[in-house]
């Protein structure tokens, strides 16, 4: 009997564990979230959704790749005042570049739907980040998840 029980104990706890393990990140999901989201909230109809985000997919390609310069630069500690100064610089720099591209790519955007559109599109877009960041971060023990929205 003795050894039933602790079977049993030892299955629950491994169920107890699966219940709170994290799901793994999908970026097709994430993406295919963002999308519904924005056409739902930019109030987008099929024919606006399908000139939108083939921009904002394009824009955000060219953005990763500054970002993974951006990311290396500051992983790598600089050993020297000169060498720190040439990092800011370039990260800096990059920032612009980033910039200049969401803007490029907002122009291309007004020229294919109505500007309040875009607008709502981009907010909306926003919006959904800062959603997703709140839903990944998580709270101090003992304390629940904060639901706002």
């Amino acid at each position: 009997m003795k050894q039933y029980t602790i079977i049993l104990l030892c299955l629950l706890a491994s169920l107890g564990v699966r219940a709170q393990e994290q799901p793994k990140f999908s970026p097709e999901k994430f993406e295919a979230d963002l999308e519904a989201f924005i056409t739902r909230e930019a109030g987008l109809d099929q024919q606006e959704a399908a000139k939108f985000f083939p921009l904002l997919k394009e824009m955000h390609q060219k953005q990763r790749v500054l970002y993974a310069r951006m990311r290396k630069t500051s992983k790598e500690k600089p050993a020297d005042e000169e060498t720190a100064a040439e990092s800011i610089r370039l990260c800096d720099k990059l920032n612009i570049e980033v910039r200049q591209i969401e803007q490029q790519y907002h122009n291309k955007m007004l020229k294919a739907l109505p500007a309040q559109k875009v607008y709502n599109a981009i907010s909306a877009e926003n919006r959904f980040h800062r959603k997703m960041m709140r839903g990944w971060q998580k709270p101090p023990a003992g304390k629940p998840k904060d639901r706002r929205h």
